[in-house]
C-alpha cells in the first residue's frame, strides 16, 4: 500500500517538488536494484491507466535508498550522511515493523540526530500487545520523539466514509438530535473478511481477532460513531472526544463475560464455492487461539444509557464486508394501524465501509397507488454518500499525506491506545479467569451459532441475518 499511494500522491501533484524519499530495509541494495523491485511493485498494484512511463520515471526520481538494520542497530548514521543538508528540514520516519522494533528504531534515529524539532515518526498497528507492552513501546518511542510528532496509524481511519462519518453527525442537524438513546435501538459494527491465515501464522496465532482487529480498528470505528461533538475538527478536540468515549467503555468481567462475549475458531468448510481448511489444519497443530469474536459492549455515559453496541469479527466469514448499523427505535404509535397497515419497519442506517464504500438510510414510505384495496407502506432506501466521478483513493494515502504534512487528526494518540488496551485486557482476563474457550464455526458462516443468540436474546438480528447479498 505505501508506494502504489506515495506514487498516486505524486502523479496527482501532491508532493512538494523537493520532497525525496528513502527506502531502508536490512538487504544491502543499489538505487537500481530498489527501482526495479518498486516498478514491479507498482505494476502489480495499480491499474494500468495509472503507470505512464514517464510519471513512474519522475517519481522514482525522487526516490533513495540506504540499508539500515535495525535489530542490529547499524546504518543510521550512513542514513544521517545521505540526507546531508536535508537534515535541516522536516524528516518524516515511516516504520513498517513488528511493534518490537518501534523503540530500537526511534532510539537509533535519535543517535544520529534524526529526531530532530521538526523530525515525525509514523508507526503501524499494533502498539504492543498488551497494555504493559503498549505502555512501554510508548515510552520508548516518546524518550526521542514528542507526543505532537508521533503518528500512530489505524488505515480504517483514512477510509472516506469513516472521515463522512464527522460531516454526517456535525454537519447535518436531522441526524445528531437523534443521535443518543432516546431515539437509536442499538449499534452493530462487522468486519468480516474472508482470509485465513493467508502467511500470517508467525503473526496471527496467540494474537486472535480480538487484538488484531477489535483493540484497533473496531474501537477507532466506535469512537468516531458515538463520541461527543469535539468543539472544533483539529486534532487536539477529535482525539480528546475519542479518548473520553474509549474510558466509558463498561469493562466486562467474569460475572458477565459469557453472556457478552462469543471466542470462534473456524473448522473447514467452504468460502465463494471453493472448500478451505480448517485453522488447526493451517496452523499444523491444535490451538485456542479466536478467529471471531462477537462482544455486546455497553458505553456507560448519559447519550447512551442502555444501548448495546454489537461488535463482530471474524476470517473464513461469507463475504467480505466492514460495515456499521445504525438501527433506530420504531414510532412510538402507529397512526397508519386503523386502515389496515400493520407493522411500520423501524428506520435504519447502513454504513458500508469495504468493499464499497456509502452510507444508505431506510425509510418507510407509501406504495404508489389509488389506495383502494387499503393504505400500503413500503420500505425505501435513501443514498447519502458523496458519489462522485474521482478516482477511488486507498486509504494510505490520505494518511500518507497527513504524515507529511504535520496534520494528526486521522492518527492514534497514545491516550486513546492505553485506553484501548484497558478495554481489552479486561475481556481477555475474564476469558482466562473463565476458561473461555473458542467454539468451532464452519468456513463460510457468519460465526457459532452462540453470536446469533447473542444478538437475539435482545429481540434485535445481526445484519448478516435478514439480509443477503
Amino acid at each position: 500500500m505505501l508506494f502504489p499511494s506515495l506514487f498516486n500522491l505524486h502523479a496527482d501533484g501532491l508532493l512538494a517538488d523537493g520532497l525525496t524519499i528513502i527506502g531502508s530495509g536490512r538487504s544491502a541494495l543499489n538505487i537500481a536494484e530498489f527501482h526495479d523491485q518498486l516498478r514491479a511493485a507498482l505494476a502489480e498494484h495499480l491499474p494500468d491507466d495509472r503507470l505512464d512511463t514517464a510519471v513512474v520515471d519522475q517519481f522514482l526520481a525522487r526516490i533513495e535508498y540506504c540499508a539500515v538494520d535495525a535489530a542490529a542497530g547499524t546504518g543510521y548514521d550512513e542514513l544521517a550522511q545521505q540526507l546531508g543538508a536535508r537534515m535541516n528540514h522536516s524528516i518524516g520516519a515511516y516504520l513498517s515493523t513488528p511493534p518490537s522494533m518501534f523503540g530500537p528504531i526511534a532510539r537509533g534515529l535519535a543517535s544520529a540526530n534524526i529526531a530532530c524539532a521538526e523530525c515525525r515518526i509514523a508507526m503501524e498497528k499494533p502498539i504492543g500487545h498488551d497494555l504493559a507492552s503498549s505502555l512501554q513501546v510508548n515510552a520508548d518511542v516518546a524518550s526521542a520523539f514528542a507526543e505532537d510528532r508521533v503518528f500512530r496509524i489505524d488505515h480504517y481511519l483514512g477510509k472516506e466514509t469513516v472521515q463522512n462519518l464527522l460531516a454526517l453527525r456535525f454537519a447535518n442537524m436531522m441526524f445528531e438530535p437523534l443521535w443518543n438513546a432516546q431515539a437509536i435501538d442499538h449499534v452493530q459494527i462487522t468486519v468480516a473478511e474472508t482470509v485465513g491465515l493467508e502467511g500470517r501464522v508467525s503473526y496471527y496465532d496467540g494474537v486472535g481477532a480480538l487484538r488484531d482487529m477489535v483493540q484497533n480498528h473496531m474501537l477507532q470505528l466506535l469512537a468516531i460513531i458515538a463520541m461527543e461533538p469535539p468543539a472544533s475538527v483539529n486534532s487536539t478536540a477529535v482525539r480528546d472526544e475519542k479518548v473520553k468515549l474509549l474510558r466509558s467503555l463498561r469493562k466486562l468481567t467474569p460475572a458477565d463475560i459469557k453472556a457478552h462475549s462469543v471466542k470462534g475458531q473456524y473448522s473447514h468448510g467452504a468460502v465463494n464455492g471453493a472448500a478451505v481448511a480448517g485453522y488447526a489444519e493451517e496452523l499444523g497443530e491444535n490451538s485456542n487461539t479466536e478467529t471471531f469474536v462477537a462482544i455486546k459492549a455497553h458505553i456507560d455515559n448519559w447519550r447512551w444509557k442502555n444501548v448495546p453496541f454489537y461488535l463482530r469479527t471474524g476470517k473464513r466469514m461469507p463475504v467480505r464486508r466492514s460495515e456499521v448499523i445504525i438501527q433506530f427505535k420504531p414510532v412510538p404509535h402507529n397512526i397508519f394501524a386503523p386502515v389496515g397497515v400493520g407493522g411500520v419497519d423501524a428506520n435504519k442506517m447502513i454504513i458500508n465501509l469495504q468493499p464499497e464504500e456509502n452510507i444508505q438510510v431506510k425509510l418507510m414510505s407509501k406504495q404508489p397507488g389509488l389506495d383502494r384495496a387499503g393504505l400500503k407502506l413500503r420500505e425505501v432506501t435513501l443514498d447519502v454518500s458523496l458519489q462522485n466521478s474521482d478516482r477511488r483513493r486507498i486509504a494510505y494515502e490520505r494518511l500518507l499525506l497527513d504524515f507529511i504534512e504535520g496534520d494528526q487528526t486521522l492518527f492514534v494518540r497514545r491516550d486513546e491506545v492505553e485506553a484501548q488496551w484497558h478495554w481489552i485486557d479486561a475481556i481477555r482476563a475474564a476469558w482466562a479467569e473463565t476458561g473461555q474457550a473458542p467454539q468451532n464455526y464452519t468456513a463460510g458462516t457468519w460465526g457459532p451459532s452462540s453470536a446469533i443468540a447473542l444478538i437475539e436474546r435482545d429481540g434485535a438480528s445481526w445484519h448478516d441475518e435478514i439480509a443477503s447479498d
